[in-house]
């Protein structure tokens, strides 16, 4: 089970309307929001990986050590949201070593783990998994190996994978492959657009074959009252706010139909 701990307003699909320049002038939901998922866990007795943001923990400190009081694991979301694959291998290697820091200093805690934004270490940035290796991360879940408009990497395995040359683990996030097709049943969007029976189906499916389901969501996923971006197409807008009044819901459901822990624990490393 995983969060990636990020604004509203952070979203990729969201680039046109809205410049890391303007974050400032957007009201931060992210507190409320990620404690409403620590409530949701706690009840539940689920310990997940937060990946967050370094400038999330710079404005936010006190959030960070009260997931990390819970019990939960902290990763990295890297610094700014900016996607891996929109920098250069340079800035990259920075932006993982300083949010890698600022999650150490601000947690007290080793920080392990890695999960690019918008899923965006792909085919032709493959490199990214040497600096990860580099900057002393042991595990990434940066991949989402289907087609998609924004992100993707259909040609990577569908399970947990050693990047060529490095002693990093990659964690794709989970699909079900049927009939040559790969079905996204790893959270996000998905888990709010497609029938949730479906969403368990598959999971079960996967589960069944013997490998791990790795989940992701973000905090504003369970926040149906979030101000609407104005100017933004319809297939952002559908993306985003359709179903976030079905979220909560079906992830408590999804919390007690299946087992569920943090990332470093299913991989061994705690």
């Amino acid at each position: 089970m995983s969060v990636d701990v990020e604004e509203h307003f952070h979203v990729a699909a969201f680039d046109q309307q809205i410049q890391s320049t303007d974050w400032h002038r957007h009201s931060s939901r992210v507190v409320s929001n990620t404690e409403r998922l620590l409530a949701l866990f706690d009840r539940r007795g689920v310990q997940a990986t937060f990946f967050t943001l370094g400038c999330v923990a710079e404005q936010h400190p006190a959030l960070i050590r009260r997931i990390v009081a819970a019990g939960h694991e902290l990763g990295s979301h890297g610094c700014r949201h900016i996607p891996a694959f929109r920098q250069t291998r340079v800035e990259f290697a920075e932006d993982v070593r300083r949010s890698k820091a600022i999650l150490e200093d601000t947690s007290g805690k080793a920080v392990l783990g890695y999960r690019a934004a918008s899923f965006s270490i792909v085919k032709r940035n493959q490199w990214a998994f040497e600096e990860l290796d580099r900057a002393g991360y042991r595990y990434s879940s940066s991949v989402n190996p289907v087609r998609h408009d924004i992100y993707g990497f259909p040609d990577a395995p569908r399970f947990n994978f050693r990047p060529e040359g490095t002693s990093l683990t990659e964690c794709p996030i989970t699909t079900l492959e049927m009939a040559g097709l790969r079905l996204p049943c790893g959270g996000g969007g998905y888990f709010r657009l497609l029938p949730y029976g479906l969403f368990r189906w598959a999971m079960r499916r996967v589960n069944g074959d013997g490998h791990p389901c790795y989940f992701y969501l973000h905090p504003w996923e369970v926040d149906p009252d979030q101000p609407r971006i104005q100017g933004a197409s319809w297939k952002s807008r559908f993306r985003h706010y359709n179903n976030l009044h079905k979220t909560e819901g079906r992830l408590d459901r999804l919390l007690c139909e299946f087992s569920w822990d943090r990332f470093d624990r299913v991989l061994g490393l705690a």
